[in-house]
């Protein structure tokens, strides 16, 4: 995802207007990116909360889980059954159709596609509450916030090019992905805190580089207002995937278990 972003200079008319017009329309840009990204992970939050409570009960009629969660009869369709691979693949398909799609789309499809993907997200992220304690959720949060501020801060105001970071980090994901895919089966504590570890690290860089591309990225497109709406919905899709992988990874290496 990291490397759609450059594709935009193709289709954005690469001008320099006077610094200070410059600066001020990248600051309303930058704003826009991360007021995106901040009301979708809400959405995800709101989804994921709203379909946990939805899908457990306390009656102790109920089945219950080995972490003593009780479900209700729609909580075990989804949650014990294949069903929650649909679930968990859902948000990979709205990635791919952005990916894919989003040239061809247009500023409020894009749009729409992103709070799609914020509110599919969310439900695939519920099983987290099955896991981990709601203390320990809202804590790991709250620190992945604070370090996505200092490592997003990091790429928009350092001077040091972190282009050459691309492909490095890129090929950390695809690694990342295929050795999450082999676990499935190995079921490796090990294997899986260590991917827990290089997750966070990847995702970490990935912030910072991301960033800095989504700033170096407006001066291609800042002559086209409907490019310039799309960049940063997908600047802003950029970022919330960093921060959402880079809150799992924490949450699985220091979060409480139920």
């Amino acid at each position: 995802m990291a490397e759609l972003d450059k594709r935009y200079g193709r289709f954005g008319v690469a001008t320099r207007a006077e610094p200070g017009v410059m600066d001020e329309g990248l600051r309303s840009y930058m704003l826009g990116v991360y007021n995106y990204m901040a009301a979708g992970i809400a959405v995800t939050g709101i989804v994921a909360y709203f379909m946990f409570s939805m899908l457990t009960t306390s009656d102790p009629s109920a089945p219950m889980l080995r972490n003593g969660v009780r479900l209700t009869e729609l909580g075990i369709s989804i949650y014990t059954t294949p069903l929650r691979w649909v679930i968990i693949l859902a948000p990979l398909a709205f990635v791919l159709l952005l990916s894919f799609r989003v040239y061809s789309m247009s500023a409020a499809a894009t749009q729409a596609a992103f709070w799609g993907f914020a509110a599919v997200m969310g439900a695939s992220m519920s099983t987290i509450f099955l896991v981990y304690t709601g203390q320990s959720i809202t804590q790991i949060f709250f620190v992945t916030a604070a370090a996505f501020a200092a490592l997003s801060l990091y790429g928009y105001t350092t001077k040091k090019d972190l282009s050459g970071w691309g492909t490095f980090l890129f090929m950390g994901v695809v690694g990342l992905i295929l050795a999450s895919l082999v676990n499935i089966w190995l079921q490796s504590p090990s294997l899986y805190f260590a991917l827990s570890a290089i997750c966070v690290l990847v995702f970490a860089g990935l912030t910072a580089y991301d960033t800095q591309q989504i700033k170096d990225n407006y001066y291609q497109i800042a002559g086209d207002s409907e490019m310039v709406a799309k960049g940063a919905v997908m600047g802003a899709l950029n970022l919330y995937l960093d921060f959402i992988n880079m809150f799992q990874g924490l949450l699985a290496l220091f979060g409480s278990r139920e």
